[in-house]
């Protein structure tokens, strides 16, 4: 998917795909060596989702901010965004996880996540 799909499709169902990003949760990320500021935080790593809720080659390691887990489907925001979170705001990241999705409509239609 392009750049101008992925602009298109996430303003379908009314966020822009750079600001906010659909993903699963499939795995996490144990580092016991990090910046002192990342002590406490759980590490998800986020599969990327499309807009019909097909996963992408894109991963990304996402602090997590409300306590999802393995399976879930998630929003993540990276960026300048990332460190708005809650208890986040310095702390040294570039993707957060600030939701568990329960559902997604697009034109609507359910989406199957």
């Amino acid at each position: 998917m392009g750049d101008d799909e992925r602009d298109g499709a996430a303003e379908k169902i009314g966020f822009g795909w750079r600001k906010m990003r659909l993903g699963k949760v499939v795995g996490t990320v144990v580092a016991t060596q990090k910046d002192p500021k990342l002590v406490g935080w759980k590490l998800l790593l986020v599969r990327e989702l499309k807009m019909d809720g097909t996963p992408t080659e894109t991963y990304v390691v996402a602090i997590d901010t409300v306590g999802a887990g393995v399976g879930e489907t998630v929003l993540t925001v990276s960026g300048s965004s990332a460190r708005l979170a809650d208890r986040a705001e310095t702390v040294p990241v570039d993707a957060s996880v600030i939701g568990i999705v329960d559902s997604v409509e697009c034109d609507g239609k359910r989406v199957k996540i």
